[in-house]
């Protein structure tokens, strides 16, 4: 029964009740960051995937401009208009 500190007759308290609510309360939000930061973690990977791609792509356009500008310094040259 019930007494003064609000014990029954097992001993578990309302108190401990209490706790075991809060308690999965917490594991329910521990699990949603969980869940949060594996997707964070999964969209930075995806994200710097892409940008070692984008960095290959600047890198080739950017040596093909190049040698594109080095053709038309050639062009230049060996015409008596200047192009540049």
């Amino acid at each position: 029964e019930g007494g003064p500190g609000n014990y029954v007759a097992s001993g578990y308290s309302v108190y401990e009740e209490e706790n075991e609510h809060l308690q999965e309360g917490l594991r329910s939000k521990v699990h949603a960051l969980k869940s949060l930061t594996i997707d964070i973690g999964t969209e930075v990977k995806y994200q710097n995937k892409m940008l070692d791609e984008m960095d290959s792509d600047f890198d080739s356009t950017g040596g093909l401009l190049g040698a594109t500008i080095g053709r038309v310094k050639q062009l230049s040259r060996g015409s008596q208009t200047k192009l540049l």
